[in-house]
């Protein structure tokens, strides 16, 4: 199998899985689909799920006019949970488990992650084959430049922005790819990973000046997706917004900062890891504040062109908080209270807000509890649309949580994830229990298991395992319904992980 090159053929637009795709006739006009994902925004990041020192206006408001999700789930690390959004797959079924890097990352190598393979069941292929013009702007990490991963070989008619996840630590980077194409942009910082040299001063901002550019992405990223909503406002769209926001580095414009000058409690940040900041604090909340900005624009597209009205809007993450390169996310209490970061399997570390909004057919100001992740969002668009759940993926549908007509919502046994790479975890929700194995690889998945009340423990503090041991047996058996990985690294098994998680 090849990993890294091919030609990248779109043969499923009709066949999908062994099994055509069903339109339902009966069903009104198909919405436009706005997904916005944002990155490494933990769980409490926002003031609708309960942030209290960051501003999130439109979010707030969005959240205020649609449905909040409190029990949604991603992927622990960014590959692997848009690997799960484009295919309907969970880490123990799917392709993508993880961020393995093709080529050297300490060299800037753009090969990109372990590529999508040709004739792959998309979000692309599946929304195209029922009539939309997909686009995705932001991050891809699903291939790199001349793999059979690219975009434009799964189903999206337009891209722009970040084909390599590691090129995205960088907001004022060197080139975005503009399908398939890369486009040079002025004024770029040569590296998101620098520190302050030797003899500079931390407390002079001059000391930091290098560290800013011309051409912020995440501006002229949302500029493309303006004109792509005006450009396509009479005919049935899909657009994905995958922005960087807040994935180190702190990188904000200047008048981003402005609502937050002085108001923390802040030292420098003089690396090493990510580039310096001279106010850490600040920056990370004005890179929260500035995703809201860009989702209040975005909106505002959809009005101005009359759009609101017809289009279903969802916003989630890629995983929780992240700490490093000078982000302090327990300052913020980024994660509500939950347990664990980005790439731990426990809650904090998966479970993300979510919001979606469709004026007249997601009731306002509503909430859910019920258990669902990432990929369900494939299935669940398809139905939106009016077609039904492709044959073969995990992933099922929640449009009836959506609507709030919970006695037509489909049940499912567990949910289950993975991440073998560091040092290997397990983890499967069943209901209101979570149970959780740790140190897979240095024990070849045959490490203990712990059991949490999720009701009674949201934070994961009360290993209850001893106490539950029938509990403890039955999710052995949900772990042992993972399929083995086609990379080798991704088994437990396997002497050695990927080392650039």
């Amino acid at each position: 199998m090849n990993y890294r090159f091919g030609p990248g053929l779109l043969a499923v637009l009709l066949l999908l899985m062994g099994g055509a795709l069903q339109v339902d006739a009966q069903q009104p006009a198909k919405p436009n689909i706005v997904f916005i994902l944002a990155d490494d925004l933990g769980y409490g990041s926002i003031g609708a799920f309960g942030q209290q020192l960051i501003q999130t206006p439109n979010l707030d408001k969005l959240a205020r006019n649609g449905m909040m999700l409190t029990d949604f789930y991603a992927n622990s690390v960014c590959a692997p949970t848009r690997g799960s959004l484009m295919t309907g797959m969970h880490t123990g079924d799917g392709l993508i488990r993880g961020n393995l890097e093709l080529g050297s990352f300490e060299n800037w190598e753009e090969f990109g992650q372990l590529p999508l393979q040709a004739n792959t069941l998309t979000m692309g292929t599946a929304l195209q084959a029922v009539g939309y013009t997909t686009a995705l702007i932001g991050k891809w990490g699903l291939g790199g430049p001349g793999s059979t991963g690219e975009p434009h070989n799964q189903g999206v008619d337009f891209f722009y922005g970040y084909l390599d996840q590691k090129q995205a630590h960088n907001y004022y980077p060197e080139h975005l790819w503009r399908n398939g194409v890369r486009e040079a942009l002025p004024g770029a910082v040569p590296s998101a990973h620098q520190r302050l040299p030797e003899g500079a001063d931390p407390n002079d901002p001059a000391s930091y000046a290098d560290y800013r550019g011309t051409v912020y992405a995440c501006d002229t990223m949302t500029a493309e997706a303006l004109r792509f909503i005006r450009n396509h406002r009479d005919r049935p769209f899909f657009l994905e917004m995958a922005y960087t926001l807040p994935h180190m580095a702190l990188q904000v414009p200047e008048r981003a900062l402005v609502p937050y000058r002085g108001k923390f409690d802040d030292k420098p940040y003089t690396g090493p890891g990510y580039l310096p900041n001279a106010t850490p604090r600040e920056t990370y909340a004005a890179m929260i504040t500035l995703l809201d900005t860009y989702v209040g624009q975005l909106v505002q597209a959809l009005e101005e062109n009359g759009l609101l009205d017809k289009t279903l809007i969802v916003f989630t993450s890629d995983n929780g908080a992240a700490t490093g390169g000078g982000a302090d996310p327990d300052f913020f209490d980024a994660s509500g209270g939950l347990r664990g970061r980005k790439g731990s399997l426990h809650e904090g570390g998966i479970r993300v807000p979510f919001i979606a909004a469709w004026p007249g057919k997601i009731p306002a100001g509503s909430r859910s509890d019920h258990p669902l992740a990432v990929w369900d969002l494939l299935p669940t668009f398809l139905e939106a649309g009016g077609a039904s759940t492709p044959a073969g993926i995990n992933g099922i549908s929640f449009w009836p949580v959506l609507r709030g007509d919970y006695t037509k919502q489909q049940g499912r046994t567990f949910l289950y994830w993975e991440f073998m790479e560091r040092r290997g975890e397990q983890a499967v929700r069943f209901g209101r229990w979570k149970a959780i194995r740790k140190d897979t690889r240095a024990h070849k998945g045959q490490s203990l298991i712990e059991l949490y009340d999720l009701y009674a423990d949201r934070s994961e503090q009360h290993n209850l395992a001893m106490q539950h041991p029938e509990l403890v047996s039955r999710a052995e058996q949900y772990f042992a319904t993972r399929k083995r990985a086609a990379w080798p690294a991704w088994n437990p098994d396997t002497p050695q992980s990927n080392p650039n998680p």
